[in-house]
């Protein structure tokens, strides 16, 4: 995968490979394509990490216990009893529910919160102009790089929610797509890695109306460029852009892409691919 920057570096971790993967909360909701998602997932080859959320559940059972959620510009309040309601469904009813499907695919997985193991310890972002509430955000320290590299050794596939905490007892909701992008940093000291976000698009799209229109392959010094023609727009920006500081940091490469064109990573022909 990728070019010959990365092996250059560091040639010892041609065969030490790793997939960072997040699923968006489309998969999930929808059991059909979770199942498909998760038997492509388990059939990709080296060392792998999954990450999840899983907000349109969350929202529903939060709903059915008279608890509405409350969004600002699309990032959802996480007061005391939302947190209660996504750490549930984070944690134990989505989380469980992949690694029981995981394990019945044969796939050894390791269901986990940022608690356990203390693998990703989060700050509680600061009242600024708006009170997120008991959202945590994370550093270049959060993740625990050495212990999800014992699990990975130990045969396990780690599969991540989006629930950290904060080193004195306090959990937070954390976003899922930062959790991943800190993870695939951290574990780049050990494995040559590679981040892939999945979700409904096949990726970055000149036309989002229009699936042909797939652009497959994005330079960071055409990033600006992209956005200025309105290619790279909304909150593709962001996504991108954190996509490349991740690059910056130490990963290989990025994949943003449609979830079940997942089996086409290993042809390196799936959606989106960035590179520095």
């Amino acid at each position: 995968m990728g070019g010959a920057s990365g092996t250059e570096k560091h040639p010892w971790k041609v065969m030490n490979t790793l997939n960072v993967i997040k699923i968006g909360g489309n998969v999930i909701d929808n059991s059909e394509k979770l199942h498909e998602f998760l038997e492509d997932f388990r059939a990709l080859k080296g060392h792998k990490i999954l990450i999840h959320g899983g907000g349109k559940i969350a929202t529903e059972l939060g709903h059915t216990l008279g608890i509405e959620a409350k969004l600002v510009d699309g990032r959802r309040i996480t007061d005391i009893e939302t947190l209660r309601v996504v750490t549930m469904v984070y944690a134990g009813l989505i989380n469980k529910n992949i690694v029981a499907q995981l394990q019945a695919k044969g796939d050894n997985a390791i269901g986990l919160t940022g608690a356990d193991g203390n693998i990703i310890k989060a700050v509680k972002r600061p009242v600024k102009d708006i009170d997120y509430g008991y959202v945590g955000d994370l550093d270049a320290d959060s993740v625990s790089a050495r212990t999800l590299d014992s699990l990975l050794q130990a045969g396990l596939t780690p599969v991540l929610c989006a629930i950290t905490h904060d080193g004195d007892s306090q959990l937070l909701n954390t976003n899922a797509d930062t959790i991943a992008s800190a993870v695939a940093v951290a574990m780049s000291s050990h494995y040559d890695t590679s981040l892939i976000y999945c979700f409904e698009k096949r990726g970055v799209m000149r036309d989002i109306d229009d699936d042909s229109s797939l652009v497959p392959q994005i330079r960071s010094d055409e990033f600006e460029g992209l956005k200025a023609e309105g290619v790279v727009s909304g909150g593709m920006i962001p996504k991108l852009h954190n996509a490349f500081e991740a690059i910056k940091s130490g990963v290989r490469e990025v994949y943003i892409g449609k979830a079940d064109e997942l089996p086409l990573l290993d042809q390196q022909n799936f959606g989106t691919r960035l590179i520095p």
